[in-house]
């Protein structure tokens, strides 16, 4: 079973600045695209900044400038670096790999999700 865990979410202030991470475990046999989402209660999940393997990288207009998307091979690891943070950046941030996932024929892959963690910013 390959899980994804969110942390870093919290409480800021407008300006503010806040750094996420998205730790992948279990049976990876290796991760390609790795992204990071944000939904508010009545809209839909959007794209905040999607990473390759390659290390290719596309961020939502939104954020372009103020965010930054990284990840450590090594840890499995994503992060999201927030700054000058807006109270419109108010959301659960949820982390989202594609990845292969080993198993006893091989591998196989999967779109893995995790639980998000919330951000919220204060005006």
């Amino acid at each position: 079973q390959v899980q994804l865990v969110e942390s870093g979410g919290g409480l800021v202030q407008t300006g503010g600045s806040l750094r996420l991470s998205c730790a992948a475990s279990g049976t990876i046999f290796s991760i390609n695209a790795m992204g990071w989402y944000r939904q508010v209660p009545g809209k839909q999940r959007e794209l905040v900044a999607v990473i390759g393997s390659g290390g290719s990288i596309n961020y939502a207009d939104s954020v372009k400038g103020r965010f930054t998307i990284s990840r450590d091979n090594a840890k499995n690891t994503m992060y999201l670096q927030m700054n000058s943070l807006k109270p419109e950046d108010t959301a659960v941030y949820y982390c989202k790999s594609d990845l292969l996932e080993a198993v006893r024929t091989g591998y196989r892959a999967l779109e893995v999700w995790g639980q998000g963690t919330l951000v919220t910013v204060s005006s």
